[in-house]
């Protein structure tokens, strides 16, 4: 039976941004209820101590959201998806060029274990994918490196394709 998806854009982009928003269509059509909160607003600030705010703000999403939940992003929005899963039962986890850590903020990455889904950008500039690599081989998950950098912007469909599959094959 489909679920709902939550899909948290990254850093300095929007909730209308490319790969969210073919997550989103690639949900729809599988029968999935989706939204993409937005944190603009937040983003705003430069201010590295609002991944807290961000944080709080997909927990109270993923509180009133109806089950099953799978929660998706983004670089920023990948790094609170995995961090919330902590704090709200969730089905599973689909992140895209997290961050393993972020200068300047405390946390580094942890998530609860549930299916989980990782696309990595083996040219990523802004987050290594060794650290990715070592995070994801510590936890057992999946992931999938292509010939991209961070914003793996030759693989939008790739992206979607491959959460259609994850989504079915949560169902």
């Amino acid at each position: 039976m489909p679920g709902h998806a939550i899909l948290s854009h990254g850093l300095h982009s929007s909730p209308a941004a490319t790969k969210v928003s073919a997550l989103a269509r690639v949900a729809e059509q599988l029968g999935w209820t989706c939204e993409r909160p937005d944190y603009t607003d937040l983003d705003a600030t430069r201010d590295i101590a609002r991944v807290n705010d961000r944080l709080q703000r997909l927990v109270e999403r993923c509180r009133q959201a109806p089950r099953p939940l799978v929660l998706a992003g983004s670089s920023m929005g990948a790094y609170i998806s995995a961090l919330a899963s902590l704090e709200v039962p969730c089905a599973g986890l689909f992140l895209i060029a997290p961050p393993v850590h972020l200068e300047g903020y405390p946390r580094l990455l942890r998530a609860a274990v549930v299916p989980t889904v990782i696309v990595h950008g083996w040219n990523d500039e802004i987050c290594p994918v060794g650290d990715v690599i070592r995070w994801a081989q510590r936890r057992h998950d999946r992931l999938l490196v292509v010939d991209d950098g961070h914003r793996l912007e030759g693989h939008v469909e790739f992206c979607a394709e491959t959460f259609g599959r994850f989504l079915a094959g949560l169902a």
